[in-house]
């Protein structure tokens, strides 16, 4: 079983930064792709960026510029690093891995509890 664990939300003024990471434990798989997801209040749960094993990344349009996204696979842990920060990009945070279980070859997704990104002057 893959296990999510997300650190470093916050309340952080317009403007400043925020580092978020986000470490997968258990054992017997191997991850693939990470991400960030966030859902504001009313509305739906938007990728905000995502990165492959590989190091390719993708981002959401509204945080280009802003957002970078990394990861380290020897300790399967993937951050977001986010400068620039708009009252817009209040939400809840959620990590996303999909990870390949080594027995059975099956590919699932996996979430973290969400960390509360809080951005008000």
């Amino acid at each position: 079983q893959v296990q999510l664990v997300e650190s470093g939300g916050g309340l952080v003024q317009p403007g400043g930064s925020l580092r978020l990471s986000c470490a997968a434990s258990g054992s017997g798989f191997s991850i693939l792709a990470m991400g960030w997801y966030r859902q504001a209040p009313g509305k739906q749960r938007e990728l905000v960026a995502a990165i492959t094993r590989g190091g390719s990344t993708n981002y959401a349009d509204s945080v280009k510029g802003r957002f970078t996204i990394s990861r380290d696979n020897t300790k399967n842990t993937v951050y977001l690093q986010m400068n620039s920060l708009k009252p817009e990009d209040t939400a809840v945070y959620s990590c996303n891995a999909q990870a390949q279980i080594v027995t059975t070859m099956m590919v699932g997704d996996y979430w973290g509890q969400g960390t509360q990104v809080t951005v008000s002057s």
